[in-house]
């Protein structure tokens, strides 16, 4: 296996499809080696399209450097594990990406297993993930953990309610971490996706809505990408999609959307277009 370009290592979970892979594919792009996380292999494929082999492959196809690792997010100790075979694998670990995430229709009548695989993935492992990377980031001398959020973190979405609360924790996760973890040079910010992207998991989601105005998920990859590359001391901050595109001038096609709001809805409302929802 050819080294990494720029001598760093990226892992990434959720990245056999959608956001996740876009990310993973963006990283080997600019040299990092990169560490593929999910459950979905050609051995073992889950109903949603994609493989972390199909990235892989895609990724050493285009001379980077990348491996699979097969995981289940639910279960804490494969979670760990995962962090400890990319050491092993790579060498070492200078950013961890936590994209994935799972959702199931229900609100206050969504059953008790549901709501809990939804915390365990989406809101526990990244904690465990970011527990078991900061020995690894800070024998590196500096790193980065970016957490991908959704506007469900801020927007109620009828039908989606144990999602949004698992994010908006991810949120208050990520500035707690970030203050923490600033004296050992450790970045930790979110990246909220609140313009519509067509992953492979939101059209899943939302089969029968009009995707075909929505960004590609290389779209929601390049911001997370620029967030990536900020200096360690860009730390703990909250991106919406939408504002960083108008504020920075990346992601070119987003920025002709209008801004979304940036605080937690209020009220009793029931006018919620799921066409602006996004599955981060």
């Amino acid at each position: 296996m050819s080294a990494a370009a720029n001598g760093k290592v990226a892992l990434v979970t959720g990245a056999s499809r959608g956001v996740g892979a876009a990310t993973a594919v963006a990283l080997a792009a600019r040299g990092y080696a990169v560490a593929c996380a999910a459950r979905s292999t050609r051995d073992q494929p889950r109903r949603t399209p994609g493989t972390l082999d199909d990235v892989v492959e895609r990724i050493r196809d285009a001379g980077g450097t990348a491996v699979a690792i097969p995981v289940d997010l639910s279960d804490r100790e494969q979670v760990a594990a995962m962090v400890e075979q990319t050491v092993a694998a790579l060498g070492r670990l200078d950013v961890l990406v936590n994209n994935a995430a799972v959702t199931f229709v229900g609100d206050l009548d969504i059953p008790q297993n549901r709501h809990d695989l939804i915390f365990a993935i989406d809101l526990d492992a990244p904690m465990t993930a970011a527990r078991h990377a900061v020995a690894h980031l800070r024998a590196a001398g500096a790193g980065r953990i970016l957490n991908v959020s959704s506007l469900a973190a801020l927007k109620p979405v009828p039908g989606l309610m144990s999602y949004g609360m698992a994010k908006v924790a991810l949120e208050r996760m990520t500035v707690d971490l970030a203050r923490q973890l600033a004296g050992d040079r450790i970045a930790v910010n979110c990246f909220r996706i609140d313009a519509p992207v067509a992953s492979e998991g939101t059209l899943a989601n939302l089969p029968g809505v009009d995707h075909t105005a929505w960004e590609p998920s290389e779209v929601a990859a390049e911001g997370i990408t620029w967030m990536l590359d900020r200096p360690v001391d860009y730390s703990g901050q909250l991106e919406s999609m939408t504002h960083l595109a108008h504020r920075e001038g990346i992601m070119p096609t987003v920025t002709a959307r209008a801004l979304t709001p940036t605080a937690m809805f209020t009220g009793v409302f029931d006018e919620y277009a799921t066409s602006g929802f996004v599955d981060g």
